[in-house]
């Protein structure tokens, strides 16, 4: 095994009856607005646009598609760090979009995210011992300095650190050690669900393998449940149970790991596997699809579809409203393509 391959591990059993997580139609615009001196609203950025899943307890749900999509808006609303412009995120059946500042501050310490960039994501002037301990602090847990130091250290050997160096600065380690320092950090305040948006994108391939096999102990031992965003799509049927295809704000198609890479519908999802390599000797080749064109801008997305500006297979429905609903064809696998019955 090279060392960027992640240990292959059994996906832990998920109830589909427990659902930590409900998005229903989530949204989120950015406003755009014009004037020098009086600033009036011209428009809007659709980043988010109409979400529904789930997420069941104990599972990883992969987020996948292109830049400007929308995968880190979404995880950022769902936390509640954009406020959504529409929409119901329930957690443990509370809706975060109601809950005052107070309640949400509460409802933060079981929900944290693992953040893309680990250079820019720790304070600079913060030891580590501090950057981990900051939310021990602002939450009110562990007031005794000593205590509080010997779980940070704790915090640091699971994650693979060396408690040694807890008086050292984030300038003084490596990426991939960074990005540990980020999940020691997340798992402070013990969590039930943790945001991971790209937290290998940034690393050296033979560190990302690491830091996988890391979330994926962490969740076996603590019992985590991930949202988890990320570009690759080898390490997403890696690590995830089902996976979620977006595209230009929307969900186009969604459903188990193995059933959406073996037995893809969606003429987005096709063409995004049909660009992972693959083995000289595998059995099931894959035919090439080169999307054509870029991306359409979400300030002015097209009507119909939004993948039928790109689409190799789109007709005369397509280019009109309605926009595709996602449709369930199998078992937990939904596609949103006016071309998929079930």
């Amino acid at each position: 095994m090279s060392l960027a391959e992640p240990v292959v591990k059994a996906k832990r059993a998920v109830d589909h009856n427990d659902v930590i997580l409900r998005v229903r139609g989530l949204k989120k615009y950015f406003p755009i607005y014009a004037g020098f001196i009086i600033q009036r609203q011209v428009g809007a950025v659709r980043a988010v646009d109409g979400l529904d899943f789930d997420v069941y307890r104990g599972e990883t749900l992969g987020l996948v598609g292109e830049s400007g999509c929308g995968k880190s808006t979404t995880g950022r609303t769902i936390l509640q760090l954009y406020k959504p412009t529409e929409g119901v995120v329930e957690f443990e059946g509370r809706d975060l979009t109601k809950l005052s500042p107070g309640d949400m501050r509460q409802m933060r310490k079981q929900m944290q995210i693992i953040f893309q960039d680990p250079f820019a994501s720790l304070n600079p002037r913060m030891t580590v011992g501090n950057i981990i301990s900051e939310p021990l602090q602002i939450h009110g847990l562990y007031p005794d300095k000593k205590e509080r130091q010997g779980y940070v250290e704790q915090l640091m050997q699971r994650v693979g650190l060396n408690p040694y160096f807890i008086n050292r600065y984030p300038h003084e380690f490596s990426g991939g050690q960074r990005q540990r320092i980020g999940i020691a950090r997340a798992l402070a305040l013990q969590p039930k669900f943790i945001v991971c948006d790209e937290p290998i994108s940034a690393l050296d391939v033979s560190i990302q393998a690491q830091v996988v096999n890391l979330l994926e102990d962490l969740q076996q031992e603590l019992g985590l449940t991930y949202l988890f965003i990320a570009h690759d799509l080898s390490m997403v049927r890696h690590i995830c149970n089902r996976v979620a295809v977006m595209y230009l704000g929307k969900i186009v198609e969604m459903g188990p790991t193995d059933e959406v890479y073996d037995n893809p519908q969606h003429p987005y999802t096709q063409a995004l596997l049909s660009a992972v390599p693959q083995h000289p000797n595998s059995r099931q080749r894959r035919q090439r699809i080169i999307v054509k064109g870029d991306i359409p801008s979400p300030a002015n997305p097209p009507r119909g579809c939004n993948f039928n500006t790109r689409c190799p297979v789109s007709f005369s429905l397509c280019y009109r409203d309605p926009d595709p609903e996602l449709v369930e064809i199998g078992q937990g696998h939904w596609v949103a393509c006016h071309r998929v019955t079930p």
